[in-house]
């Protein structure tokens, strides 16, 4: 038996800002193993819920919980209906159920059908991505099949965290691999290392939570940085999509690889192409299914579909467009109800359907030109579907060709790239979420000139036209179905995408566009910032800065070699050194500090200049931040003086403040340097480590193998051990019936007199409960007059002999009390057997017999006394 971790800690191990993190795991076979090597991991106090969903036999017990209980000291329960999760709980899915979850409460469902193929996992992963939002984590330990997939999809989608297990440590990777050949996982590791990765992430504080003037004020460099460095990687340009959206996305980065600075993943970005492939893929969220949304389907199949064939002309092909289709599940699924309205409609009509889906990501075009979808996908189609659109592989489902044949896949960039003309169907659902409000008031002219006169425009379920209701009437305001109609104004020339950034900066058009028209009252309070207010700086303690105010060039200038926005790197000659000195006597004192009439060395002449310095005091976002005001003073004027001994004697002490202040500097500048050759030194020094860190790293890849070929001999001798468990298991149940069958009480006490096993008929003799195992026998009340019982039990093991004798019981009871060593197969003693028969019918006869014993007695002395009736006496003794 596995021993249990002990409480090391009694606080969690993370402070979450967030509500209780709730770990969705999946698993199926092979997945004890797993989820044992993952719980044991789990700090006792965590302050994480777990939640654990495998594949069950309908009509088995589980016994998941017993099991998981000896790896952890957290509760583990099977799942009742309406249980509210709780942290530091372990909590697992019964049999013959499906699980959902609402507002952290857990929803037991029975299955729509007790057999077949059914997908726990992807249920209870997609309720749980959309209860928990962005704060959903999903889990994906060994198992076979590909259950899960599409729930990590979900929680993909919403921006949660999805973890799989490393396929090679898992004893069945179908279920992992398949997340990973998704593209859906952002950790993998093994499942010991999971929960620690877990914590990692937790416990990195989000800045996705600050306002948006803060985010927009220290991150829009940063951002745009990253930007120029995808559109230089992927020639892709993601200025025009939404910065929170961008932002949100770069935060989930930077926390799996528990960065916590901008600027740091900024470098990281530049030193790892694979980490700009990666970012990119999350941007692009290709998160798809077939038929998602089942009614709009559903409405477009048996009304709209009908109603634009009728207005066509048989045999006349219909063009569509699906852009930003991802892997292709909703231009393949707008292909079938496409044929099942034509045949249902007129089959003799001969309409065909060219259908233009198109992508960023080419690897998804790529996948979604093979068709082959994995077997999950069986939760989402309709068994018809299925068996008339699909054809069976080994591994997985492929559309059948001439549903393939009717698609076009080609990768596209919706706002940079020439549109598809001539449409009759347009389907743009959950894209434009993700795009500026500018961009999307763009889009909608160009989809009207794309689209023929009666086209249809299907958007998804959070998108509108906006304000081009001009352009579009409604059709289905739930469904999100538009029809293209003629406008009655005259109309702009339609913009296309090469020009909807030219002449001007993205981020420009948002701020007009985006922004309401300012009040007389915020114009004439920018024009004192920009005119009269003096320029200003925020740092931080370590003087990096913040933010800027006002034109500060005349005091700060950038620092010659990499960028740093250190404020005294950039701090001009002539503020240098009295900024420093000033700048720590503020961080000291919680004081104002001012400083009057530097001089300041600008471009071919000198300013003076006072410079306050303030800690800011006031709770919020600013708090503990230095502002640094630069105010420009007159130039003082030096008056003519006749020299005289006083002045000289002034003038000499201003010459030796003057060298000592310089000598101060001079040290300050050495000591300085010594800094950066200790710290050259050091970088040295990690780079030699870093070498050796490499050189470890092969010889753990190099054992890494050696460990797979010893996997492969543990699992030989597992199965041993498995064969030799099942082989003691039979022996314990022979052992059971064999001592049930006696009908003896029985009771076996370990060499401290405490209760090791007892069979059932003890209960009857001594008051013994399961729980009582491993109790000194003297704590339990007994049935027996032998208060000398723990002592012979003693004088056995101290003598090794056997002890028997017969003890009464008050309620008439006899019993033959034996005591036996108990010894083991290689001759140590580690206790001793007690065995009670009873005797009572035994006992009651030898009272009997003593009786008629003495009767007899009696009659033979009576006889000896009357010898004239020794016949008659005989007789009558004999006759009785």
């Amino acid at each position: 038996m596995k021993k249990k971790p002990s409480h090391v800690a009694t606080k969690p191990a993370v402070e979450l800002k967030a509500d209780l993190p709730i770990i969705g795991i999946g698993a199926s076979a092979g997945g004890l193993e797993a989820l044992e090597q993952f719980i044991m991991q789990v700090p006792p106090a965590s302050g994480m819920a777990y939640v654990i969903v495998q594949h069950l036999e309908p009509t088995h017990k589980g016994i998941m919980s017993e099991l998981l209980q000896r790896s952890t000291s957290m509760k583990v329960m099977q799942i009742k209906d309406r249980t509210a999760v709780q942290a530091d709980c372990v909590y697992i899915i019964p049999p013959n159920k499906d699980l959902s979850i609402l507002h952290g409460v857990l929803h037991l469902l029975t299955p729509s059908s007790a057999r077949g193929l059914r997908l726990p996992i992807d249920f209870f992963f997609r309720s749980l991505a959309e209860d928990q939002q962005e704060h959903s984590i999903g889990v994906i330990l060994s198992g076979m099949g590909s259950d899960g997939t599409l729930g990590l999809r979900a929680i993909k989608e919403k921006a949660g965290l999805v973890l799989v297990q490393e396929p090679t440590s898992a004893k069945f990777d179908s279920m992992p691999r398949s997340a990973i050949d998704a593209g859906l996982a952002d950790i993998v590791a093994p499942a010991g290392e999971l929960p620690e990765k877990i914590l990692a992430y937790l416990q990195r504080k989000p800045r996705s939570a600050e306002s948006g003037l803060e985010l927009e004020d220290k991150t829009r460099s940063v951002l745009d940085k990253v930007i120029v460095l995808l559109r230089a990687h992927t020639r892709n340009d993601f200025s025009r999509y939404k910065r929170n959206t961008l932002y949100r996305r770069i935060e989930r980065r930077m926390g799996i690889h528990q960065i916590s600075k901008m600027s740091a993943y900024v470098r990281y970005l530049q030193e790892n192409s694979q980490e700009l492939d990666l970012l990119f893929k999350e941007l692009l969220i290709g998160v798809t299914s077939f038929f998602r949304d089942p009614a709009v389907w559903a409405e477009l199949r048996t009304k709209i579909l009908p109603e634009l064939l009728a207005t066509r002309v048989p045999g006349q092909t219909l063009r569509a467009w699906v852009p930003g289709c991802s892997s292709g599940e909703e231009a393949y699924s707008l292909a079938m109800i496409f044929k099942e309205a034509v045949e249902e409609l007129n089959p003799k009509a001969n309409f065909s359907l060219q259908i233009f889906a198109t992508d960023l990501d080419r690897d998804a075009i790529d996948k979604a030109r093979l068709g082959l979808f994995p077997c999950n996908i069986t939760a989402n189609l309709t068994p018809e579907r299925l068996a008339r659109f699909f054809s069976q592989e080994d591994n997985g489902y492929r559309v059948r060709r001439e549903i393939r044949e009717m698609i076009i896949f080609a990768p596209q960039n919706i706002i940079m790239d020439p549109p598809f003309t001539k449409l009759d169907l347009l389907s743009c659902r959950n894209l434009l979420i993700y795009l500026t409000a500018e961009v999307q008031k763009k889009l909608m002219p160009l989809f009207h000139f794309s689209l023929t006169p009666g086209g249809l425009l299907l958007l998804g379920s959070a998108e509108t036209v906006g304000s081009s209701t001009d352009l579009f009437a409604t059709v289905s305001a739930k469904s999100r179905l538009f029809r293209r109609i003629e406008p009655v104004l005259r109309q702009e020339p339609v913009e296309f995408p090469s020009s909807f950034g030219a002449g001007r900066s993205t981020s420009a058009v948002v701020s007009q566009s985006s922004k309401p028209s300012a009040s007389l009252q915020s114009q004439a309070d920018q024009l004192v910032l920009q005119h009269y207010a003096p320029p200003a700086v925020l740092a931080n303690d370590k003087g990096d800065i913040f933010y800027i105010s006002g034109r500060t060039g005349k005091y700060l200038e950038p620092a010659a070699g990499k960028a740093n926005w250190n404020l005294f790197a950039m701090a001009r000659e002539g503020l240098r050194y009295e900024l420093a000195s000033a700048f720590q006597k503020t961080l000291r004192q919680k004081e104002a500090v001012i400083l009057h009439h530097l001089k300041v060395g600008t471009n071919g002449g000198a300013q003076h200049v006072d410079v306050s310095l303030q800690q800011l005091e006031d709770a919020g976002p600013l708090h503990g931040l230095i502002m640094v005001v630069f105010t420009d003073v007159p130039t003082p004027v030096m008056a003519k003086i006749t020299p005289t001994h006083g002045n000289k004697k002034l003038h000499d002490e201003s010459e030796l403040e003057i060298m000592q202040v310089r000598a101060e500097a001079r040290a300050t500048h050495e000591e300085m340097q010594t800094s950066q050759e200790e710290i050259r030194s050091a970088n040295e020094e990690l780079q030699s480590t870093n070498e050796e860190l490499q050189s470890t790293n092969e010889e753990l890849t190099t054992s890494k193998e050696e460990m797979q070929s010893l996997n492969e001999e543990l699992q030989t001798v597992n199965a041993e051990l498995q064969a030799k468990v099942d082989e003691l298991s039979r022996a314990s149940n022979d052992m059971k019936n064999l001592l049930d069958s006696t009908d003896i009480a029985t009771l076996f006490l370990d060499r401290d007199l405490n209760v090791r096993r007892f069979t059932h008929q003890m209960t009857k003799i001594i008051k013994l409960i399961p729980g009582d195992v491993g109790r000194p026998i003297t704590d339990l009340v007994s049935h027996l007059d032998d208060p000398a019982l723990a002592s012979d039990v003693r004088e056995v093991l101290r003598t090794l002999t056997s002890t028997e004798k017969p003890v009464s019981a008050p309620d008439g009871r006899w019993f033959s009390v034996r005591i036996m060593p108990y010894r083991t197969m290689d001759d140590r003693i580690e206790g001793v057997v007690i065995t009670f028969a009873d005797i009572t019918v035994a006992k009651t006869l030898e009272v009997k017999l003593r009786s008629q014993h003495a009767c007899l007695e009696a009659d033979i002395a009576r006889q000896q006394i009357m010898p004239s009736l020794p016949i008659i006496k005989a007789g009558k003794v004999r006759q009785k």
